[in-house]
């Protein structure tokens, strides 16, 4: 019996010290995938993926960068969505901010070369340019319901710091019940002189994370279509929810469009994932949500944002850890348990 599938695809910050090694550990089959990759980062003389996963030791300073953790994240991620079992149709896919790219080459949008040329140069590009930084912030009691008075009353907050002489500070990603925020040193420290400390960890800065999802991105967006002509890009096999939450279906959209959106709107407004998870639902009614490696953070986001439109009647934290007990509907292959329910 075939079970249904939005697939669900990581961002930056999820290839940590426990997922040293992803790639050896899981993908030993995929060798060929690996070399193109490898010959892609030693043509410019980068160190290669399977080096840099092979590491004897994890440092966040150095795998935190955006020219090492994005190239890692999207070799293991892209290699998960190639590892499911046969009996799973993937409906639809989506991702979180750099997911978006890993996205694409799962949808088939990008080749794998390709879509990993999107990635190497978009991370370095993040990395070598550096600007501003991101925080993240909640908007939701501990049972995961959302405040939405809490809610606006940050944006408000956010809103006017950012009116404020060189202050930068706006939305970057809605995160299930958490607010990513992006600005530059100024609009960022004066968010976290206004708020209270909460579950005494926030505001949480990102480390090596870049102001993306923001205005600040305009001259890496330039430099990534000079860089990366749309002649990468084709017609997606699959079905891509966006961060706005809009569906690009096979053949419905030019290449052009969605090359102008994925190297201009993507990277200069905010990432709503939030919508993009509650559209996968509601329109393709999977049987699972699998997200793939590495890591296991994003669970928590997808499974937030089902639970505010009370997807298949999850109310809170208790009822969806509940229902994960009995019959899981989010799956990270980055959990080596969970991973069984969707691998041979």
């Amino acid at each position: 019996m075939t079970r249904t599938a939005v697939l669900i695809c990581p961002g930056r910050g999820t290839y940590n010290k426990a997922e040293l090694g992803y790639l050896s550990r899981f993908h030993g089959d995929k060798a060929d995938l690996l070399a193109g990759f490898d010959a892609q980062r030693v043509d410019r003389g980068q160190e290669t993926v399977t080096a840099l996963d092979g590491a004897d030791r994890f440092s966040m300073a150095r795998f935190s960068r955006g020219d090492v953790a994005s190239p890692l994240i999207y070799a293991s991620a892209l290699a998960d969505a190639q590892s499911l079992a046969e009996d799973i149709e993937v409906v639809a896919v989506t991702g979180n901010s750099m997911g978006w790219y890993i996205a694409l080459a799962a949808a088939g949008a990008l080749s794998d070369q390709a879509g990993f040329e999107v990635v190497n140069t978009m991370g370095g590009l993040m990395q070598s340019q550096l600007i501003g930084g991101q925080l993240v912030y909640p908007c939701q009691s501990e049972d995961w319901q959302l405040d939405l008075v809490a809610k606006a009353e940050l944006l408000s907050k956010v809103d006017e710091i950012n009116q404020r002489a060189e202050h930068d500070l706006s939305l970057s990603i809605d995160l299930g019940g958490m607010l990513v925020l992006a600005g530059n040193e100024a609009g960022l420290s004066a968010f976290e002189k206004t708020v209270p400390v909460l579950q005494e960890r926030f505001p949480m800065r990102l480390p090596n994370h870049a102001a993306f999802h923001t205005k600040l991105q305009e001259p890496v967006a330039a430099e990534g279509r000079a860089r990366l002509s749309a002649d990468l890009f084709r017609q997606p096999v699959k079905p891509m929810i966006d961060g706005r939450g809009q569906i690009w279906w096979p053949g419905a959209n030019t290449v052009e469009a969605l090359w102008s959106y994925t190297l201009g709107t993507q990277v200069v407004e905010p990432y709503d994932f939030t919508r993009a998870v509650q559209v996968a639902a509601r329109e393709f009614a999977p049987d699972l949500f699998i997200i793939t490696g590495p890591g296991t953070t994003l669970g928590g986001a997808v499974a937030q944002s089902l639970v505010q439109i009370n997807w298949c009647g999850l109310s809170g934290k208790a009822d969806f850890k509940a229902r994960q007990a009995d019959n899981p509907v989010v799956i990270s292959m980055g959990d080596a348990e969970q991973r069984k329910v969707v691998t041979p």
